[in-house]
Parts: structure tokens; sequence; C-alpha cells
């Protein structure tokens, strides 16, 4: 990466990735220990939860630790250090907890089982495909490349909300209540934290360059995955337990030993 950080800058992202292994990590543990709160169907939902900030987390401590190996500090700034900056983690980590994110919507809606695999289906493959045609256009310094990989990337990311927009769109007209609610809100934060990503993709192709470009990648990612697999986690959860008490499950209590 030969690109000159300020100090400012540099710190911005060192801090944001910092924050974002933090909270992942606490993410996780939340969500495993949170399990038991949950009737036993909407289990699998916090299980995979917890494995999707728990892969991210990982990935954020190796982007870390590449951001520390590409800059040096020199004459007041941070350099090149002659090692590049692994954007690799970033598309390893989406290739796996894409897909996931996905499975832990289908298993909270409690949706049949051959409506789930058709659902999950056809999102893996779409998923699959949009982290596929972004990556040429990540690496690349040519804005027509970028433009190119984008517009391609994006076919498959539209449909992808096209399909979840109306599928929770349905799932939410079948709920009252919190249920209801709460579908509307994961459904939200979906939404929106998913529009985050190919915004910041933009970066280098709507005048920002150089530093202030990687900058803003780097942050508005970061940002996007706290809110599409940390927050939406908390979504989850919440989703998880209102249709718990909506179905008037309660934990056995436990057994009394002499």
């Amino acid at each position: 990466m030969d690109t000159t950080l300020s100090v400012l800058q540099y710190d911005l992202v060192f801090n944001v990735l910092s924050l974002t292994i933090a909270a992942m990590f606490a993410a996780g543990l939340f969500f495993f220990g949170a399990r038991t709160q949950v009737a036993p169907k909407y289990r699998p939902a916090l299980l995979v939860s917890s494995v999707v900030v728990g892969i991210a987390g990982y990935h954020y401590y190796r982007m870390f630790e590449s951001w520390k190996e590409a800059f040096t500090f020199a004459d007041g700034a941070y350099v090149s250090s002659g090692v590049a900056f692994n954007e690799a983690y970033r598309y390893a980590d989406w290739l796996i907890t894409v897909p996931l994110l996905l499975v832990e919507l289908v298993a909270v809606l409690g949706l049949s089982r051959a409506k789930s695999s058709s659902l999950l289906t056809r999102l893996t493959i779409a998923s699959v495909l949009m982290l596929g045609f972004g990556y040429p256009g990540e690496i690349s310094s040519e804005a027509g490349t970028r433009w190119f990989w984008w517009v391609a990337a994006m076919i498959p990311f539209l449909y992808i909300l096209y399909v979840l927009f109306n599928e929770l769109g349905r799932a939410v007209e079948d709920q009252t209540g919190d249920v209801r609610s709460l579908l509307g809100r994961a459904r939200t934060v979906l939404i929106a934290s998913w529009w985050v990503y190919p915004v910041a993709f933009l970066a280098p192709m709507i005048g920002l360059s150089g530093a202030t470009a990687e900058v803003a990648i780097q942050v508005g990612y970061s940002i996007a995955d706290l809110t599409a697999k940390a927050l939406y986690g908390i979504v989850i959860y919440q989703l998880a337990r209102a249709k718990t008490e909506a179905d008037g499950w309660q934990e056995a209590p436990a057994a009394v030993t002499a």
C-alpha cells in the first residue's frame, strides 16, 4: 500500500479495527451464553450468531496486525513499510459470514424445511457471486475496473435484498405484537447495514483518493460489519426471545439433588 497517512488517519483505522475486534468477541460470548434463554428451535440462530462474530473477530485481528505491518512511522506521518495491507482477510471473512448471516435469519424465522432450503440455496449462490465479483474491483486501483466489478456485484446484491425484503415482508405481516416489531427492526438493520458496503466501495471513485479513500473504506466496512453482525445478532436474540415467549416455552427448572 503506497499511501502516506497522517497520525490521525492511521490512528482512526487502528482504533476502529481494535474496537471491532473487542465488540465481535464480546458479542460472541453473549450470544453463546444467551442460547439457553430461548426455546430449543431458536437456539441454532444464536449459535450461528456466535460463530459469525467469532469468525469476524478472528479476521479483524488478522487485519489489525496487517495494518500495523503495512505502515511505519517516519517524519511525523505513517508511510508504507513495503508490506502490503492484506485486504483478502476481509473477503475471506465475508465469504464465510455472509451466507451464515442468511442462515441466522432463516433459522429464527421458523420457516418450513422446504422453504428454508430453497431460500438459503438462492441466497447463498447470490452471496458467493456478489463477493466473487466484488473482490477483483476491490484490489484494483483502476477506476474503470472498479466500476465494472461494482456494477457486476450489485446485481446479486440487489437480488439478495429483493428476496430478503419480500420474504421478511411476508413474515412481518404474519406476526403480531413484539415479534412483528422486531422482525421489522431486523429487516431495517439488515438492509441499512448492507448498503454501507457498496457505498464504501465507491470511495475512490467519487472524488476521494489516496489516504482519505483508504481510511473511508476501512472505517466504512468496519462500521458496516459491526452493524450487520454484532448489532444484527442482538436483534436476532431479541426476536428469538419474543418468539419463545409467544410460543409459551419455559425453561425446565433445574433438578434438585439430595
